[in-house]
């Protein structure tokens, strides 16, 4: 091959090598490629600030009942168990009943025969025969007998366990021949129709809190899960949980979309501000940069710049931008994590929008 078609060939590559590069590379302008990201303009709206937080449902107090045997002994009969319905009087353990009956049969022996005593005593006093001291020794002893048969009466009648309350089984611990003393709770009832939300928040949280305060809520553990309602809060605990270092929330709730179950997960947004105009943008169109935040701003050319922005407050719905925003500006949604200055913008509408049209992106960053 001669000089001339080398020299010739060497151009054509060099060409070549060139305009794919021009091609793969975009926009000649910004020096990026074209990315398909959503976009919003900015406006003013109103905003509710909101608190998240997760908790339980549980009984509310002065409606739940605890039981324990009225005195040492064994478990004869289990006739209920957890997570069943009982009516107010009904038998829910039997213990074993010889030592209760046999206690009684004692103590009713024994005061009538101190009632025989005084009796005796008594008039034996008023004759002289006696001292006085012996007649009242002897109405001392009939009165502690009579306490005596008191309480053995009582200890019959409480060793079958039965509901003092309607509601729903939600604790127990009896089992069949197990030995069982005063001081161990056997059963737990809850009046299911009267049920509070427990909500955990932290210490700096709960100062923002307070009692009046309008919650949404969410069954599971997020507020995508189910719809329950609005709840409101009735009070804020002013001791922190010394094993998870969490504020108590009590939420009050008396009609949801579904009867709430005790023991069920719940997720609440506490609102705990609410401003008339904010400048409040999507979640996905905060990308976090150390402890801050920016977001991509979409000049008229559809040319992306980033920008720092300082964020307020929060909600389920948005962000509030008090700094770095202005009405009317356009800031890239869906697909500005990734993102880098300068690209340029393709809008994508949302109803186009797929995992596969556009750079997936990390849940909102939590707040700072």
């Amino acid at each position: 091959m001669t000089v001339t078609r080398r020299a010739a060939v060497l151009v054509g590559v060099i060409v070549a090598v060139g305009c794919k590069g021009k091609s793969e590379g975009g926009d000649e302008a910004t020096g990026h490629g074209v990315v398909n990201a959503q976009t919003v303009v900015v406006a003013p709206q109103a905003f509710t600030e909101t608190i998240g937080a997760l908790g339980t449902v549980a009984a509310r107090a002065g409606h739940v009942a605890t039981l324990s045997a009225p005195a040492a002994g064994r478990v004869g009969r289990v006739l209920t168990a957890t997570g069943q319905t009982v009516r107010a009087g009904q038998a829910l353990v039997e213990l074993d009943q010889a030592p209760f009956t046999a206690a009684l049969q004692s103590a009713e022996a024994a005061l009538a025969a101190a009632e025989r005593a005084n009796e005796r005593q008594q008039r034996l006093a008023q004759e002289g025969i006696v001292p006085r001291k012996d007649a009242e020794q002897a109405a001392a002893d009939l009165a502690r007998t009579q306490s005596d048969a008191v309480a053995a009466r009582r200890n019959a009648q409480l060793s079958t366990l039965r509901a003092p309350i309607s509601g729903v089984v939600t604790r127990m611990s009896a089992t069949l021949g197990a030995s069982v003393d005063p001081a161990q709770p056997l059963i737990e009832i809850s009046d299911p129709t009267a049920l509070d939300i427990l909500l955990s928040v932290t210490p700096t949280e709960a100062a923002d809190i307070r009692p009046g305060a309008k919650v949404q809520l969410s069954a599971g553990q997020n507020a995508t899960g189910e719809p329950l309602g609005t709840g409101t809060v009735s009070d804020v605990s002013r001791t922190v949980d010394s094993v998870t270092r969490s504020v108590a929330v009590r939420v009050q709730a008396p009609t949801t979309r579904r009867p709430l179950r005790i023991g069920e997960t719940v997720s609440g947004a506490i609102a705990v501000a609410t401003r008339a105009s904010a400048i409040v943008v999507p979640p996905d169109a905060l990308v976090p940069e150390g402890e801050d935040f920016k977001v991509f701003v979409v000049d008229g050319n559809g040319v992306a710049h980033e920008r720092e922005v300082k964020v307020g407050g929060r909600s389920a719905a948005g962000v509030e931008i008090t700094e770095g925003l202005k009405a009317g500006e356009r800031v890239v949604t869906y697909g500005a994590y990734g993102m880098q200055d300068s690209a340029k913008v393709a809008p994508l509408t949302p109803e186009k929008a797929s995992p596969s049209a556009v750079p997936s992106q990390p849940k909102s960053p939590a707040k700072p």
